[in-house]
């Protein structure tokens, strides 16, 4: 009987398309998936460091998954990931029934330090560089996809940034960009397969290319050739970096119909002098102007952000100052954070400077009323309007309920007809009847185009 493994992810689209490849590498090596933890003979963990409450979810699980193993002699715990990569021989120090510890540099590992670990005992194996195999493992066509219509698609590894609160230069190296030619030929083969919809990833996709010209980035070229692929309807990308938010890119994404009209551009700060301490390499000016262009070229341009609040010293002043500039930009969402220090980086060393824990939360809530504030007035413009989603299925509140995405990645919800539930993947046409600050309401009005992939692909994936 073939043995059986379990993943659960922590963190970014990049950690849950590391999983994805992960599950893909365990399967040819003969195991197969579970959605059973308690059935697992090998649970993985890939994990994530950006925030402080990383570490302790990390170690929560490891203990609850003990006790598990004791029960169950001969299954094997793996942690693998940006938080691995970080901590390193840490990992068994502090839980000493893990089998197998690899960082982000050798995912490809993973199967054969498994088999390693069961014949001779436990491993680590932590790379300060990728494998020699260059960038051959971040393909996504030998990855798991729980979702059948839709991929990720790693473009670059890595980032040359030094913003002074992110750790990710350290666990993640410096920025290699996979081959043009290379990526249009996995997207030609997911879209061969039945993909209609792409999401490119990197840690900053805007410079993509930079360190194979060492001219320019290539980002526009290969959005232009990404949406010349036949059968891809949809691309996405994330994360943009502001600084580097060329006019090439913003014509390529009103020029290309494949591209979505959405950017995520990180803010982080409205106070120029707190983005001078973040190391971020721009001005709340020059921030909004980039943001006002991208509007002027991309009609209907959803906005989303990131926004850290109790950055070490950010005074009363400052924090109002980003107040003001999210109201400006009028986001459609944004993912707001309070400043967690991490060890290594140049803001862990600003602890003398740290804000009063109360101030932050009061401060957090009021950021959240001025976001939520400018989403559900951008939502509720949309009621009357009839938009093009691609069905997810089920809602994961409500069964009954059909959840869709439109372009804009807003989340359209509307009840199934009575002819039954249109198929998952399919693209339909919902008129919005009504909004709230985190989804759209709607009813369905017609199927625009139905699935063009055949099976559904499972995956022992699941998200922490």
């Amino acid at each position: 009987m073939p043995r059986t493994f379990h993943i659960r992810t922590f963190g970014c689209q990049m950690n849950e398309h590391d999983s994805e490849r992960l599950a893909g590498l365990l399967v040819a090596d003969g195991l197969v998936p579970t959605d059973d933890v308690t059935a697992a003979d090998v649970v993985v963990l890939n994990t994530c460091c950006i925030r402080e409450n990383a570490d302790n979810k990390l170690y929560g699980h490891l203990g609850q998954l003990k006790a598990l193993q004791q029960a169950r002699p001969g299954m094997q715990i793996a942690v693998g990931g940006c938080l691995a990569q970080k901590d390193r021989d840490l990992v068994r120090a502090r839980a000493g029934h893990v089998d197998v510890v690899f960082g982000t540099h050798n995912l490809a590992r993973a199967p054969q330090l498994l088999r390693l670990a069961a014949e001779h005992g436990p491993q680590v194996e932590i790379l300060d560089a990728p494998l020699p195999a260059g960038d051959a493992p971040a393909t996504a066509l030998g990855a798991m996809r729980d979702v059948p219509y839709a991929a990720w698609v790693t473009i670059q590894t890595g980032c040359d940034n030094s913003c002074a609160f992110c750790i990710v230069p350290q666990v993640r190296g410096p920025e290699i960009s996979r081959p043009l030619d290379q990526l249009v030929g996995e997207v030609a083969a997911l879209a061969a397969a039945g993909v209609t919809e792409v999401t490119l990833l990197g840690q900053n996709v805007n410079s993509y290319g930079r360190d194979i010209t060492r001219r320019r980035p290539l980002f526009a070229e290969l959005l232009r050739a990404v949406g010349a692929v036949d059968g891809i309807r949809r691309i996405r990308f994330t994360s943009p970096h502001p600084k580097d938010l060329r006019p090439d890119t913003i014509a390529a994404m009103a020029e290309v119909p494949a591209v979505c009209p959405h950017l995520h551009l990180p803010l982080q700060s409205g106070s120029d002098r707190v983005l001078s301490a973040m190391r971020r390499g721009y001005t709340a000016e020059r921030y909004l102007a980039r943001l006002a262009a991208a509007r002027a070229a991309v009609p209907d341009l959803a906005v989303t952000t990131d926004i850290i609040v109790g950055f070490p010293g950010e005074t009363d002043h400052e924090f109002e100052q980003t107040l003001e500039v999210a109201a400006e930009a009028g986001y459609d969402g944004a993912y707001t954070f309070i400043f967690s220090p991490r060890p290594g980086t140049r803001a862990a060393a600003m602890a003398d400077a740290a804000v009063d824990p109360e101030v932050v939360a009061e401060r957090f809530d009021r950021l959240k009323v001025v976001v939520e504030r400018a989403a559900l007035a951008r939502h509720q413009a949309r009621i009357g309007r009839v938009e093009e989603a691609l069905v997810e299925g089920p809602s994961k509140r409500d069964p009954e309920v059909v959840t869709a995405r439109t372009a804009q990645n807003k989340l359209v919800h509307f009840a199934p007809p009575p002819l039954g539930v249109p198929p998952v993947g399919a693209y339909v046409a919902v008129e919005v009847t009504g909004a709230a600050p985190h989804h759209l309401r709607g009813e369905l009005r017609a199927v625009i185009a139905a699935p063009r992939h055949r099976v559904r692909i499972p995956l022992a994936v699941s998200a922490g």
